[in-house]
Order: C-alpha cells, then sequence, then structure tokens
C-alpha cells in the first residue's frame, strides 16, 4: 500500500504529508484481535463524520486528493477521471454518493480499489488507519437497515466505542452505474 511515507501511531497526518509530498501513504496497523487465523484488516476512514472501512485486500493504495479531469454529463457522485498508471481511471466522490456532501479539504484523500475487474478511485474526507479485527467482529447490518443502504454494507464493527460501517465496494454503484463508467476507462 504504498512505501515509505509513516503515518503517526497508525493514522496519516501533517507530518507524512510533509515529508512524502504527492506520494501515497504507508498506514500502519493497530487495533487487535487476538490470534491471526481468522482476522479482517480493514482500511478506516470517515466520511461526513461518520467511520467506514474497506477490506484491505480491495485497496490498492491511497493518494492525496488530486482535482480529477471532469467529465461532461456523468453522474453527479462522478467527479472525473484520474490519471493513475498510465490511465485512466473514474473518481468517484464517496461523500456524494453517501449522502454527505462535505468540502475539500487538506486530509482529503483518494483511495484506490480494485472494482469490477477494473480500478476506481473514492474520494473520502479522510483515511484513519488500518484495523486488524476478528473476522466474527464483523457482523451484519440490523434488520432495521433495508433498501440500497443495506447493499452498501457488508458489515458493522464495533471498535473502542465506534461503529465502523465496513461497505461492500461491489454494491456501492448500481448496473446501470457500472455500464457507465465502462465507457469512462
Amino acid at each position: 500500500m504504498g512505501g515509505g511515507c509513516g503515518g503517526t501511531g497508525g493514522r496519516i497526518g501533517a507530518d507524512s504529508r510533509s515529508r512524502c509530498p504527492g506520494r501515497s501513504h504507508h498506514v500502519t496497523t493497530t487495533g487487535g484481535a487476538e490470534g491471526g487465523g481468522d482476522d479482517v484488516q480493514l482500511v478506516t476512514f470517515k466520511v461526513g463524520g461518520q467511520d467506514f472501512a474497506f477490506n484491505i485486500f480491495q485497496v490498492e493504495r491511497i493518494l492525496r486528493y488530486e482535482a480529477p479531469a471532469p467529465l461532461p454529463k456523468a453522474p453527479e457522485f462522478l467527479e472525473g477521471v484520474l490519471q493513475y498508471q498510465g490511465g485512466a481511471i473514474p473518481l468517484v466522490d464517496l461523500r456524494k454518493r453517501l449522502g454527505a456532501d462535505a468540502p475539500l479539504r487538506e486530509d482529503t484523500r483518494t483511495v484506490i480499489l480494485e472494482f469490477d475487474g477494473g480500478k476506481i478511485g473514492m474520494i473520502v474526507d479522510t483515511v484513519t488507519e488500518v484495523l486488524q479485527v476478528a473476522a466474527q467482529a464483523v457482523t451484519p447490518p440490523p434488520g432495521i437497515v433495508r433498501g440500497l443502504a443495506a447493499e452498501y454494507i457488508a458489515g458493522l464493527v464495533v471498535q473502542n466505542g465506534r461503529t465502523i460501517v465496513v461497505l461492500n465496494t461491489n454494491k456501492l454503484l448500481n448496473s446501470q452505474e457500472k455500464l457507465a463508467l465502462q465507457g469512462v476507462t
């Protein structure tokens, strides 16, 4: 997940940005499940003040936010395309997708994900840590969460008094939206 740029205590802070401008940031593992056989590692981040996570196996890289090339007539949540590894990938504003409109900040990040056989960038408010938890600590969403919102949620983790919503990356976009993105890359 990037190299050389260390965070501070498992968090990405101003120190790592100043030491490694323009580079991806390394996030150290914190928290912890005992054992190791059935553990899950989650990249945690914030959107609109809420804690969310992606499974670390879906995350390729974390980058500082850079303005993408805009696309005409794109859906509202699609910010444009991002130049990445010699090609262009769609950049989705996860904040808009989840209904949490927030201004861009210095610690806004782009999380590059493996997505539907390709890559996609997701804009988040800030990346906080890589959290290791026991697989059984990831619980299904409560039955009251229904509809489209339930499809986004792969599970919930309660850790140190906070609830982290683990997102199902394959369900963040519906089939029509995925088809629209195929023409982008």
